[in-house]
């Protein structure tokens, strides 16, 4: 463990897709809370842009924000430089996986490719920052891994064939990983946002089958802000599923049970946004 390791008793707080959205909004809470913040991102434009409205938050609080440039997918990347944020600013105490796409469309319109891109980032680039932190949460014997899942990983949604199963796996991945950290001292928290007002749902927007928008357009669209303020106070309270808003809370206890009803509705919208055959491809 390094010297900066020794020190930091527990306040560096790492961020995947912490440029923009939800990642960000945590971001900048914790920093006005003095901790020290590592936000990573894919671009260098927009990582130094998300740093001055971090540090802005910050204040006269304390701490510093590193940024590191490297996409989610690529695991030596992600490797190097989660281990050079460690380096720099100590194990962390708090890692959140936000960095996520999503590709919506018709099952049979979406290319192969899409299935496998979504796979690598929401998926397998949430395993690469655990396998990253991992060993010096260890060491130190405390931390909290937080995964960002959506409402999506609790029920399959018309038009998001290629995005729901990446957020099922997370789930899958959060509920074992749980158990298995938890006698070295580390939690492990799982998030499932409702649609929050982000850059990304608004490009989403542009390609989401009719039948997809006239399901999810019943639900609120929650802030960021609102999003990342529920996620910092569910990691305080060592809550393992994070549910913004009374719907995801219900979803999350329930789903199960209310799946057949849910079917129902689901279907009875997306019959009515595809004129009424199920069908809204001309």
């Amino acid at each position: 463990m390094t010297e900066a390791s020794r020190r930091d008793g527990g306040r560096h707080v790492i961020v995947t897709g912490g440029s923009s959205g939800i990642g960000k909004a945590v971001a900048r809470l914790y920093a006005a809370e003095g901790r020290e913040v590592t936000i990573l991102a894919r671009r260098p434009d927009v990582l130094e842009q998300a740093r001055e409205e971090i540090d802005r938050a910050r204040g006269t609080a304390g701490g510093h924000t590193l940024t590191f440039a490297a996409d989610v997918a690529d695991r030596d990347g992600v490797t190097a430089a989660l281990n050079q944020a460690i380096t720099e600013a100590g194990s962390a105490e708090v890692l959140l996986t936000s960095a996520g796409i999503v590709e919506p469309g018709y099952f049979q319109d979406l290319p192969p490719e899409s299935f496998d891109r979504q796979m690598r980032v929401n998926y397998f680039g949430t395993l690469n920052a655990i396998h990253a932190v991992l060993p010096a949460m260890r060491e130190r014997g405390s931390g909290r891994i937080v995964m960002v899942s959506s409402g999506a990983g609790l029920i399959g949604i018309f038009g998001y064939t290629a995005y729901c199963p990446t957020k099922f796996a997370l789930r899958g991945l959060a509920e074992s990983l749980r158990g298995e950290l938890r006698r070295d001292g580390i939690g492990v928290s799982i998030v499932y946002p409702p649609d929050t007002d982000t850059p990304q749902l608004r490009e989403e927007n542009k390609t989401k089958p009719a039948e997809t928008k006239a399901i999810t357009g019943s639900a609120k669209v929650w802030s960021a802000d609102g999003v990342a303020r529920a996620i910092r106070d569910g990691v305080a309270r060592g809550r393992f599923a994070i549910t913004p808003g009374w719907e995801m809370t219900w979803l999350a206890r329930l789903h199960s049970l209310i799946r057949p009803i849910l079917d129902r509705h689901f279907d009875g919208l997306a019959r009515k946004a595809g004129g009424g055959s199920g069908e809204g491809r001309q």
